[in-house]
């Protein structure tokens, strides 16, 4: 009968574990045969068949078993169920802050320790990370140490006469100054002969440089040949370009007066040079002033040449829209000509403007067209003779005797009893000029005679007996 107790006290742990889930552990049968058994090193009393008061440890609760009680820690706790069961703060590190570890059940600062000797700690997601701070290098598990900025360059990886200097934590490795080559293998002096160097530089303290340092003070260097430099004095300048150059002026005053001017260091006459071919010169002050000489024209500062008598009209000096023509003045002597063109009128010194019409037909019938202007050709009554009337008809100018009175329209209207014939006269152009013939077809008027006027001649007489 005992035997089959003991077997089934496995049985028992199994099932109970089963129903309460892996939070439940520890668990101790009694024995009901009165004998002890020995669980976790404790005496277990065969006279202990139930549950009681002090059965199990604090923090756990007994359970009746089918032969036997049984002890667990409440849940949430964990240790020996028949001495004490303590609260378990943790199962993992997702029950723990963002900044701690679920260690032995326990949420704690994964930091403490995890790092070497002046490293920093940070904790991501509850691991710790461990690195050299700024400035530091070496291993952050173990220990950091200053960093030293030239670390790649001890010992120096360049050859012989370089210098070694870090970029980016990379040995950056240069010739020195005055020498050139690879500079991982070794480097040697840029020059020991001209030979050695460009056509335009000489070997100076094993240096290829310009040579043109040899000139003296205010000198030019004007070129390099075979190594050397080519110096001269600049203009104005004169002495040993190769010592010094000493200007002959520094101020106008210092100049004589054939050379006036001090100009870049030099005294010269500002005439030269400054005006065209046959042109003349002339200082006002220091200004050269260019002037063509009389009888020539041009541009001074270019080319004078002899007058034509097309210069008089080159630029023209007439008014707009004028016409200018070389002519002559009264006395004989060259002057420029200015007309108004054909169809313009006005004053052609100063302005040609077109005019009005330049045939009748482009005015009114009761206006001519004098002067390329549209007018009344009876205008002032002067086209008439004395006591005549003018009327215009067709653009002309037509003349009549009013009313009692007689006589040539032309010329003159008078009051008479006497047979006159009268009529109307047309004034009119030909050739731009006006003449005047008497109205086709015009009436003669009759009228009693006088007897002085009816008084026949005697030659008209004698010439009607022959008939």
């Amino acid at each position: 009968m005992g035997a089959k107790v003991l077997m089934l006290a496995p049985m028992v742990l199994l099932v109970f574990g089963s129903v309460e889930g892996q939070r439940y552990h520890n668990y101790y049968a009694r024995n009901y045969l009165g004998r002890d058994l020995y669980e976790h090193g404790r005496s277990i009393s065969d006279n202990l068949v139930t549950c009681g008061p002090h059965t199990c440890g604090a923090g756990a609760h007994c359970i009746h078993g089918s032969v036997r009680p049984v002890c667990a820690c409440l849940p949430g706790y964990s240790g020996d169920a028949l001495t004490q069961c303590v609260k378990i703060e943790c199962i993992d590190n997702s029950e723990c802050r963002g900044h701690q570890s679920c260690v032995n059940q326990h949420c704690i600062d994964p930091c403490a320790g995890a790092c070497g000797v002046n490293a920093n700690c940070d904790v991501r997601n509850h691991i710790p990370v461990c690195t050299c701070p700024p400035g530091y290098t070496g291993n952050p598990f173990s220990s950091c140490r200053i960093a030293d900025p030239e670390e790649a360059c001890h010992p120096s990886p360049c050859g012989a006469n370089t210098k070694c200097h870090v970029a980016n934590n990379q040995a950056i490795c240069t010739c020195l100054p005055g020498y050139r080559g690879s500079p991982l293998t070794g480097c040697h002096h840029e020059c020991e002969s001209d030979g050695e160097c460009g056509a335009q530089q000489s070997c100076r303290d094993f240096k290829c440089i310009s040579p043109c340092g040899d000139c003296g003070v205010n000198a030019d260097c004007e070129t390099v040949a075979a190594h050397r430099a080519i110096c001269k004095c600049p203009r104005g300048y004169h002495g040993d370009p190769y010592r010094i150059c000493s200007a002959e002026c520094t101020s106008d005053g210092e100049c004589p007066s054939y050379k006036p001017a001090c100009i870049y260091n030099a005294c010269v006459d500002p005439c030269i040079n400054a005006c065209g071919t046959n042109a003349e010169c002339h200082l006002r002050g220091l200004t050269p002033v260019c002037s063509c000489p009389r009888n020539m024209t041009g541009d001074p500062f270019s080319y004078c040449r002899p007058f034509e008598a097309r210069d008089l009209c080159e630029p023209n000096p007439c008014g707009a829209n004028a016409k200018c023509t070389p002519g002559h003045d009264r006395t004989g002597a060259e002057r420029p000509v200015c007309t108004c063109p054909t169809g313009y009128i006005g004053n052609a010194l100063v302005s040609c403007e077109r005019g009005e019409c330049e045939l009748d037909s482009q005015c009114p019938d009761h206006l001519a067209c004098v002067g390329y202007r549209c007018v009344d050709p009876c205008l002032g009554n002067s086209q008439c003779g004395s006591g005549a009337v003018c009327m215009a008809r067709r653009h002309i100018a037509v003349c009549t005797c009013s009313n009692g009175r007689n006589g040539d329209a032309l010329v003159n209207c008078y009051n008479t009893e006497s047979v006159v014939a009268t009529g109307r006269y047309y004034r009119f152009k030909r050739d731009g000029n006006y003449t005047s013939q008497p109205e086709p077809e015009a009436p003669a008027t009759i009228v009693e005679l006088t007897e002085a006027q009816t008084e026949t001649k005697p030659e008209e007489k004698k010439e009607e007996k022959k008939e």
